[in-house]
């Protein structure tokens, strides 16, 4: 079906003097949300084949619990808050590429689990300075109609260290997950009177959750699967993740973007930016989303890197597609978004001059668009438009307004 675009549209009235008497209606649709990156919790375990990077985390460690006791690694306010403590964290929440296995695993020594996946309290939404950032703010409103964690109200964190690889690459993390998110979706269906399930993305989790119903089977999906509400999320990345590539950040979060392949997911696709248009400006040369090779290199990644983006990531950005299962896409606008970086001078060590152009803050508006064409033209895909002027990539699902938008969508009856 071709695609409804739905451009700024005004609140419909009517569901907002029904929405007091939300909780007390029978019916409703279980929900499982995916979170935006970095909002999915960690637990570690250090074993004895850990070596500590420096005398302070040699320390650091030996306080630490061994063996079967696990710890909180991400997010440890604590810990981040200290500078003799934060590189450690870095450390042991960094990742390395296996040659052998061909997939990315923990640093050597160190062991990690998700917190609490099923649950939206495995979510960072409980630390006040990320509730906006992390569902908090969404969850709050879906409790105020009616959901309850864990009988109508899911979550489903993830490890936002370990995209999805292409098909045919290793990549045991995101089969976990897959494995884990089906049983999830499966269970919830099933303890809610086989209804089936509502899912809801935000940001980076658009990715996990796109990718998941895209490799999972027609069948399970129409069985399974109401409605896929995706927030903040475009079809092609945005520009401003080049300028991570071209920063070094050393930062623990930092850090693990570098030895991640988190990096790579949210550069611009040349499935969806226009090849002829340059990204990234210097004086002796420009950079498309089709040059992305190139400005790595430019930028410093050494060729295994740029191999990784070009076999493990790539692949996947180009085959963003329809679901095929009734879709709604949120998202902002309105909000200046960094849409070309000039280095004039070549030296990606300095800060840029930005060039401002239309989106939600971080993802473009071109990407964003896209989502029209990429999913809505789809012959076999049901899908709607909501755009939000003047909402953030993060108000979407923080901001009063935008939330009775997104409250609406996942309430819905009949979506056909």
């Amino acid at each position: 079906m071709a695609a409804t675009h739905i451009l700024f549209f005004p609140v419909v009235l009517h569901f907002f003097f029904l929405w007091p008497y939300a909780a007390s209606a029978s019916g409703l649709h279980p929900v499982v949300l995916l979170p935006g990156a970095t909002c999915s919790q960690l637990e570690a375990r250090l074993t004895d084949a850990y070596l500590p990077p420096s005398p302070q985390c040699a320390a650091a460690a030996a306080a630490a619990p061994r063996g079967a006791r696990w710890f909180r690694l991400w997010k440890n306010s604590t810990a981040l808050d200290d500078p003799t403590v934060a590189p450690c964290v870095a450390d042991q929440l960094s990742v390395v590429f296996d040659r052998v296995a061909g997939d990315y695993r923990d640093t050597g020594g160190v062991e990690t689990r998700l917190l609490d996946f099923g649950s939206t309290r495995g979510f960072l939404a409980d630390d006040p300075a990320d509730r906006d950032l992390c569902m908090g703010r969404l969850v709050e409103a879906l409790e105020r109609v009616g959901y309850r964690d864990g009988e109508t109200l899911f979550g489903a964190p993830y490890d936002f260290r370990q995209p999805p690889a292409a098909p045919g690459q290793p990549c045991r993390s995101f089969s976990r997950f897959q494995r884990r998110l089906r049983a999830l979706v499966e269970r919830a269906s099933r303890t809610n009177g086989d209804r089936p399930v509502v899912l809801v993305s935000h940001s980076q989790g658009g990715y996990f959750a796109l990718e998941f119903l895209n490799r999972s089977p027609m069948a399970w999906r129409r069985r399974h699967v109401k409605h896929f509400v995706m927030a903040s999320t475009g079809a092609g990345g945005f520009v401003g993740s080049m300028r991570f590539l071209a920063t070094r950040d050393d930062s623990p979060l930092g850090r693990v973007g570098r030895s991640s392949a988190i990096k790579f997911t949210p550069l611009p696709s040349p499935k969806v930016f226009d090849r002829h248009t340059p990204l990234v400006i210097t004086r002796h040369k420009n950079y498309t989303a089709a040059d992305m090779p190139e400005f790595m290199a430019a930028v410093g990644l050494p060729a295994s890197e740029v191999a990784l983006y070009e076999t493990r990531a790539l692949p996947v950005a180009m085959s963003f597609g329809a679901p095929v299962v009734p879709t709604t896409c949120v998202n902002g606008g309105g909000v200046p978004t960094t849409e070309t970086l000039v280095y004039w001078d070549g030296d990606f060590g300095k800060d840029p001059r930005v060039v401002y152009g239309d989106g939600d803050g971080v993802v473009n508006s071109a990407s964003i668009l896209a989502l029209d064409t990429v999913i809505g033209d789809d012959p076999k895909q049901y899908y709607r438009s909501v755009k939000i002027a003047g909402a953030s990539h993060v108000g979407v699902v923080s901001g009063a307004a935008a939330l009775r938008r997104v409250i609406a969508v996942i309430l819905q009856d009949n979506f056909v």
